[in-house]
């Protein structure tokens, strides 16, 4: 299975100015098809920023969707970060412009047809808000920052090109509330349950205190991945504490 990645992208982000709503988006429209987000970065209006961190994923197999920049305002990188990040021109994509022209007309002209430039060799992602498309270049997927365009758009992605990643890994998630513990006293078994068990993914989510102070006590210890490891491993975590003298329960 490909990991999939996001890039948010925006000062008003980092700023502050806006709160950013697509992480929570992503996580429920790839759950919802049996996919899970691998990695997030949020990244600032910064060209040179953009160029670096999209040339190091597009050196991976990822499936990346990136949010934001792709305007044809002064502070919009994300076309050009592409672009140097692919050691490609930027070009004026003649789909994206007759879409531009047949939402707009004559209006098209002369500012809104520059959204119809992308980095050369650049497949379309059509916007069904105002026709001014995204653009994809080698499993990266570039979208408006605006969730009413970006949600649908990256929605058509996955139908279009990735249906048969949906829903072919069953992952679950099992977990134990463990008592009067600390979590130094359970890392011998953590790192146990890591070797046994190395294609699932373990975790460890002691509660905060009042005082943002650790309490002992109140630690929920569990592991997740696909289906028979995950039962495998959650009966030695429970074994495991057991053996530890600690009480236990499900979560």
């Amino acid at each position: 299975m490909q990991n999939i990645g996001i890039y948010i992208i925006g000062d008003e982000i980092l700023s502050g100015k806006r709160e950013d709503k697509h992480l929570s988006r992503v996580i429920q429209i790839l759950n919802a098809r049996g996919l899970s987000l691998a990695w997030a970065e949020y990244l600032g209006d910064d060209p040179v920023r953009l160029a670096a961190s999209f040339k190091r994923s597009l050196a991976t197999s990822d499936i990346v969707f990136s949010f934001g920049g792709i305007g044809a305002t002064p502070d919009d990188f994300t076309r050009q970060a592409a672009a140097a990040a692919l050691d490609v021109p930027i070009v004026r994509h003649a789909g994206a412009v007759a879409e531009i022209e047949a939402q707009f007309a004559e209006d098209a002209y002369p500012k809104r047809v520059l959204m119809a430039d992308f980095p050369l060799g650049a497949a379309l992602i059509p916007n069904p808000v105002n026709r001014c498309a995204g653009f994809s270049c080698n499993a990266h997927y570039f979208l408006p920052g605006f969730p009413q365009m970006s949600w649908p758009m990256m929605e058509w992605v996955l139908t279009t090109h990735y249906t048969h990643l949906f829903h072919q890994i069953k992952l679950v998630e099992k977990a134990i509330n463990v008592y009067d513990a600390g979590e130094s006293q359970l890392i011998d078994l953590m790192n146990d349950i890591v070797k046994k068990h190395p294609d699932s993914k373990l975790f460890s989510l002691p509660k905060l205190g009042q005082h943002r102070k650790i309490e002992l006590g109140v630690i929920e210890l569990g592991i997740k991945g696909q289906e028979n490891d995950v039962l495998l491993a959650i009966a030695d975590i429970k074994a495991g504490v057991t053996a530890l003298g600690f009480a236990w329960d499900e979560r």
